[in-house]
């Protein structure tokens, strides 16, 4: 017990000192950009020396690959954490709504990391990573077309409304202020009644909208046909 006990507090040690790492290098690859930082310049802003570095990440595109994918992994996360909530779909969208914005904008440099440095992902984490976005675009198409099968969302095409939901709440760390108007509470809610509200959330009583597949099914009536005009005789 004790053996395990000291194996549990080394490891903790050691998620630690990969926090720091991790907290001091998206500082400086957010202020300086990724090929303008070393790993040295990692170091000494821990007030360390690179081989605590490289015992953790043992290159700069490891410690790249882990801060890009953490963005994605926090939306991840927020959407697994309402799958299986006891509500409604349009309940766990609103819940949803809250929790991806939220957790957006709690990585908010590390989202813009990863949108300005993908170019400098190695392949395999670059697929990772867009795997991983996939993944939640699954997931939340998912919970749409729920919504629509239970006549709770007027949307015609779930997999463009989830493209459309996540490329609206994604954006926000563009424009996010934390001293802002908007407290980050206030702000997840004001973004969760637009994501309800695109997808025309409502009650399940409500007749359906006619899917696009219906409305291109649907024969058009024939022209009217005009009436023929009545010859008038011109003035001479």
């Amino acid at each position: 017990m004790i053996a395990a006990r000291a194996v549990g507090i080394r490891d903790e040690i050691a998620a630690l000192k990969r926090e720091r790492i991790i907290a001091a290098a998206v500082e400086l690859f957010y202020e300086r950009g990724y090929e303008n930082t070393t790993l040295d310049s990692v170091a000494e802003r821990l007030g360390v020396t690179k081989p605590f570095i490289y015992a953790h990440f043992p290159s700069k595109s490891e410690l790249l690959a882990e801060i890009c994918a953490r963005g994605i992994a926090s939306a991840l996360r927020a959407m697994d954490s309402v799958r299986t909530l006891d509500m409604p779909a349009s309940g766990r969208l609103a819940e949803l709504g809250r929790r991806f914005v939220t957790a957006v904008l709690e990585s908010q440099k590390h989202i813009a990391i990863f949108a300005r440095e993908e170019k400098n992902l190695l392949p395999a984490d670059f697929a990772r990573i867009s795997e991983m976005r996939r993944d939640f675009d699954r997931k939340l198409s998912a919970l749409l077309a729920e919504g629509i099968e239970r006549g709770e969302f007027r949307i015609s095409d779930p997999r463009l409304a989830a493209l459309a939901i996540g490329g609206m709440v994604s954006w926000a760390y563009v424009w996010y202020r934390p001293a802002g108007r908007l407290s980050l509470a206030d702000l997840a809610e004001e973004m969760s009644a637009l994501v309800l509200s695109m997808v025309q959330a409502g009650p399940a009583d409500r007749p359906a909208s006619p899917s696009a597949t219906d409305l291109a099914a649907t024969p058009r009536s024939a022209p009217r046909p005009r009436a023929a005009r009545t010859p008038t005789t011109r003035p001479r």
